[in-house]
């Protein structure tokens, strides 16, 4: 019972997948970011194991954005698609716990996703990118979130174009070209919060 979130993300998340299948891409994207105000974030969507008890209702709307957010990370979605059809024929009609399901999507993905789903299933908060823009250079970090946290992230750098950076814990910089207030922005199917400093 504590790794409910293995049934209630999914169908949660295979709601936004119904909407993308018969609206497009970008309507089921909006679907599942619109899922966000009823997200609590008050405890982990995990429970504790062994004692009968089930994580935070947040393991709906919040396990839900997770997967799209791993789904942004694979940044491919014929590979993400191969990935969720294979828990279905891999683990058809088996009992699974949450780590069997976090080690197939970490090794189908080829992605290190352990800090990932460290900081959304066994954290109640989010992680809070902090970033200043100054003088034509970009500084950026990881902060509330767990130790080791290293999720790559798309941001816009230049002329409005995604492309990954890889923030970590630690202050980074990078030199932007040309500034100004459109020149840094997240990706908004990634779930975190921004802190401008």
């Amino acid at each position: 019972i504590a790794d409910m979130w293995l049934h209630e993300s999914f169908t949660n998340y295979s709601e936004g997948l119904y909407t993308e299948f018969h609206f497009g891409k970008a309507a089921g994207a909006e679907y599942i970011r619109g899922t966000r105000s009823g997200i609590e974030n008050r405890s982990p969507i995990v429970g504790v194991y062994g004692v009968n008890q089930e994580g935070s209702g947040d393991m709906y709307p919040k396990g839900g954005n997770m997967l799209h957010t791993i789904r942004q990370i694979v940044d491919n979605d014929e590979k993400w698609r191969e990935i969720l059809r294979g828990l279905n024929r891999d683990f058809y009609h088996q009992t699974v716990d949450g780590a069997q399901v976090e080690a197939y999507m970490a090794q189908h993905s080829g992605k290190k996703l352990d800090k990932v789903f460290d900081q959304y299933l066994r954290q109640r908060n989010i992680p809070v990118l902090e970033y200043s823009l100054k003088k034509g250079r970009l500084r950026y970090r990881w902060a509330d979130c767990v130790e080791g946290f290293d999720m790559p992230l798309k941001v816009t750098l230049e002329r409005g174009k995604f492309s990954f950076i890889y923030p970590t814990t630690e202050w980074q910089e990078v030199r932007l070209r040309r500034v100004n207030k459109n020149s840094f922005q997240v990706d908004p199917d990634f779930y975190i919060l921004t802190q401008r400093l």
